[in-house]
């Protein structure tokens, strides 16, 4: 045994020397290489075409694997969603797999496996999508399954129940958690009464009101040819992309009835600027700034982008550099830009620890604040649209990324080509773009900030730089009204 350890800790120490001497050599790299050139991307255009009944049908060909991806879409999500019943378009998606023409849940997964692949659906804002990725050969059975459960899903009362069941635990999962239940706060506070305002996944009290006779409504009013896209991305041709489409989608019907008019996303806020939600026994406490942003046709879309790559979009931005590695004050600060149809949100958030929430309301107010104030370097430029450009590459590896991302041109009125032009507009994007836009867009005074905990570690100290940040009590939160409580519910 010593004459083991003695030939282990031998090897560790020539395997220290030989890196220390190669570390000091002035051969050896004293700094990371610079980022690369670019990649290429080289993404063919889609086909759009429309059906007599009003379905759009868009194909993007990628050959070399004998793949294809159907995504179906519909132009409409949980902003359709009526008052006091949020989440009834996602609930509603999740459904349509759980029982459709005469089979059961267990026999549509069941049919999806044997053409290797499984059926995923559900509702975002703006949007609500089933897909499917099979082997091309396998594509006519798939469209035929897709169009059954798309169609003639049937919305039986013991699975509603089951759905209810399942997402109401999951929600009150996900509303103890500090900063999940701030993002809705904050969600709250840019968009108001508006449509993008409620929770789009519901709350336990929304979810627990849904009717079976709600879900057959809204199926009824929005899952209709002429408010869906069909796309076919992967070894398809044009010409067999609208073959298959008219096959299985070209007698769905249109209804006589107009399509249902789409409220306004946005509406004033009845919130004030400051919130504080008193979790009491909280171990930590979750951190939310927000702001409106402009919607997804905006022409400042990539600016924005590259604008949120810098602020909080990887490990190595703004917000994280500040709140964690230089602070040690969170294990991860973050921010996101989600345009809309007719606005956006842009939310940075952070967990931390109750006394430090102060600190972390700050840290994050600053760096809105300094986008806006001075200019991106060039390197630091240079190294977040690198990061951009790569994820962007990655999310097209797939069929099924390629599918989403065509959908969502088409969902936005965004022209299709735009799909190949990512890299270029990105890579235009300047510095003092950049500190335009974040001035328009990210003025401190015009957002919400949302701050869920222990309240006693920090209410006192947030409301020294703040006086006017309103206190609410979690237990007495009513999640379903645009002020977030019922009569009594502010201290």
């Amino acid at each position: 045994m010593k004459a083991l350890r003695l030939a282990v800790f031998t090897a560790a120490m020539v395997a220290a020397s030989t890196v220390l001497a190669a570390t000091s050599s002035p051969d050896f790299p004293a700094a990371p290489p610079a980022p690369g050139p670019a990649p290429q991307l080289t993404v063919p255009t889609p086909s759009a075409l429309t059906l007599a009944n009003g379905l759009q049908v868009i194909s993007v060909r990628r050959a070399g694997l004998p793949l294809v991806t159907a995504h179906l879409v519909v132009r409409s999500g949980g902003e359709m969603d009526p008052p006091q019943l949020a989440g009834l378009a996602d609930l509603t998606a999740n459904l349509l797999g759980k029982g459709a023409a005469g089979k059961t849940a267990p026999q549509i997964a069941a049919a999806a496996e044997t053409l290797g692949g499984s059926l995923d659906a559900a509702a975002g804002w703006d949007e609500s999508a089933v897909g499917i990725t099979v082997t091309t050969p396998k594509l006519p059975q798939a469209l035929g399954l897709l169009a059954e459960v798309v169609r003639q899903p049937d919305f039986s009362a013991a699975e509603l129940k089951r759905a209810q069941a399942q997402a109401i635990d999951d929600l009150h999962l996900a509303l103890s958690r500090p900063t999940a239940l701030a993002s809705l706060a904050a969600s709250r506070g840019v968009f108001g009464k508006g449509a993008y305002g409620h929770s789009r996944g519901g709350t336990p009290a929304s979810i627990a009101r849904i009717s079976r006779a709600d879900v057959q409504r809204l199926h009824a009013g929005l899952y209709r040819p002429d408010n869906a896209i069909l796309v076919l991305a992967g070894d398809i041709t044009p010409a067999q992309a609208q073959q298959l489409a008219q096959a299985s989608f070209g007698n769905w019907a249109r209804p006589p009835a107009p399509l249902p008019a789409k409220p306004a996303g946005r509406a004033a806020s009845a919130l004030p600027p400051i919130v504080l939600i008193d979790q009491q026994g909280a171990g930590q406490a979750g951190v939310v700034a927000a702001h409106a942003a402009p919607p997804r046709n905006n022409d400042d879309y990539y600016i924005g982008t590259v604008a949120n790559a810098v602020l909080g979009g990887s490990y190595s931005a703004r917000l994280n550099e500040e709140i964690r590695i230089k602070r040690g004050l969170s294990y991860g600060a973050s921010s996101r830009l989600q345009p809309l149809r007719d606005a956006g949100l842009w939310l940075a958030s952070a967990q931390t620890k109750n006394p430090s929430a102060a600190q972390v309301v700050e840290l994050m107010l600053g760096e809105f604040k300094r986008l806006g104030g001075t200019r991106v370097s060039a390197d630091e430029l240079a190294a977040r649209k690198a990061t951009l450009i790569g994820s962007y590459g990655r999310s097209l590896e797939t069929t099924a990324g390629l599918a989403e991302q065509v959908g969502e041109l088409a969902v936005y009125g965004v022209p299709l080509d735009e799909i190949g032009r990512y890299v270029a507009q990105v890579q235009a994007v300047t510095p003092r773009q950049i500190e335009k836009y974040a001035g328009k867009h990210l003025d401190a005074g015009a957002g919400t900030v949302v701050v869920v905990g222990d309240a006693a570690q920090f209410a006192a100290d947030i409301r020294k730089t703040h006086p006017q940040a309103a206190l609410l009590e979690s237990t007495a939160l009513d999640l379903d009204s645009p002020t977030l409580q019922s009569a009594g519910g502010r201290k």
